[in-house]
């Protein structure tokens, strides 16, 4: 049955006259809104009730994803300038830096090649004068310091081999220029290149 007011009204009209005939006095006004009170906090209550979310047990669902890479072997090589200074006709030597940077356990050698004067090899190395380049001042380059283990280009021959790290390792290349070269007077350079193989 609908909750009215005026259904209300006619159950007070009831309850008082049963309660007069028994003896019994209450206040038409009180006894109404104490009901309607009742009656509204009974709808309230079932209202929240059967609004609120019925919550069930949370669900998982699992899967796994692949992650992959290939890492390659890789390597540089770079050098320093070698300087060998005045020349006098007397046994002149030097030194520089090869340095090689290769990915972790990765095997590599070093060459040197013979450089760019006319003629050259790699055991007979030559600087020679800008624009003349029939004018050179022979020299050598070796992998130890005694100067008697030539540096050239040959894998497993004359190269320098060694095993990466991950960091930059450094190689001394060791050169010599023979006494008793009575060459003329200026400036003698080369260029010499350095490859790495691996």
């Amino acid at each position: 049955m609908k909750l009215t007011r005026s259904t209300l009204e006619r159950f007070d009209t009831i309850s008082l006259q049963r309660q007069h005939q028994a003896g019994v006095h209450a206040t038409p006004a009180v006894t109404l809104q104490t009901r309607v009170r009742a009656a509204l906090t009974t709808s309230l209550v079932a209202a929240l009730c059967l609004s609120a979310p019925v919550v069930a047990g949370a669900s998982t669902a699992t899967s796994t994803m692949a992650v992959s890479a290939t890492v390659v072997a890789s390597c540089t090589v770079s050098t320093t300038p070698m300087s060998f200074g005045n020349y006098n006709n007397t046994l002149l030597t030097s030194t520089a830096t090869v340095t090689a940077t290769c990915s972790n356990t990765t095997p590599y050698n070093v060459g040197l090649n013979a450089g760019t004067a006319s003629g050259a090899t790699v055991t007979t190395r030559a600087m020679f004068v800008s624009g003349t380049p029939s004018v050179v001042l022979n020299y050598g380059l070796y992998s130890n310091s005694g100067h008697t283990t030539n540096w050239g280009m040959t894998v497993g021959t004359d190269t320098v081999s060694g095993t990466g790290n991950g960091a930059a390792q450094a190689i001394t290349v060791y050169g010599q220029i023979p006494a008793g070269q009575l060459v003329a007077p200026g400036s003698y350079t080369d260029t010499i290149t350095a490859t790495i193989t691996y």
